[in-house]
């Protein structure tokens, strides 16, 4: 992956997203050594600063421990974890989108219920 620093997105987001996808793809496994900010700066050619904050993203989510002295690590459940996450993140997300446009609809939230039913119904 190459970072876009065009992109909305900050790079240190970037990173703990390659991480992630570097976790689901499975080149980095539960108790594995994950690249410190440093490798991760020399990388992808930016501030280990921010490289950091990719990894300390990960760390506050629970997707990473730290050994002291060593390094991080990936948890043992982390795959889970990111596509729990992810799931949540976008169904949340499509939900918010249909809300919105039954609201510049003028349609009700019964009738968004009830639309919501018969999909399901159907699937």
């Amino acid at each position: 992956m190459i970072l876009n620093p065009n992109s909305q997105t900050p790079i240190y987001i970037q990173i703990a997203e390659w991480l992630e996808n570097e976790i689901l793809a499975n080149r980095l496994v539960a108790d594995g050594k994950v690249y410190s900010q440093y490798q991760l700066a020399e990388m992808f050619n930016i501030n280990p600063a921010t490289a950091g904050k990719g990894l300390t993203i990960l760390l506050e989510k629970d997707i990473l421990y730290k050994k002291r002295g060593l390094g991080m690590f990936v948890v043992e459940n982390a795959k889970d974890k990111i596509l729990a996450m992810r799931k949540t993140h976008t169904l949340i997300q499509l939900v918010e989108e249909v809300v919105q446009e039954a609201r510049r609809l003028a349609v009700s939230d019964e009738e968004l219920m009830d639309l919501i039913q018969k999909v399901q119904q159907k699937g």
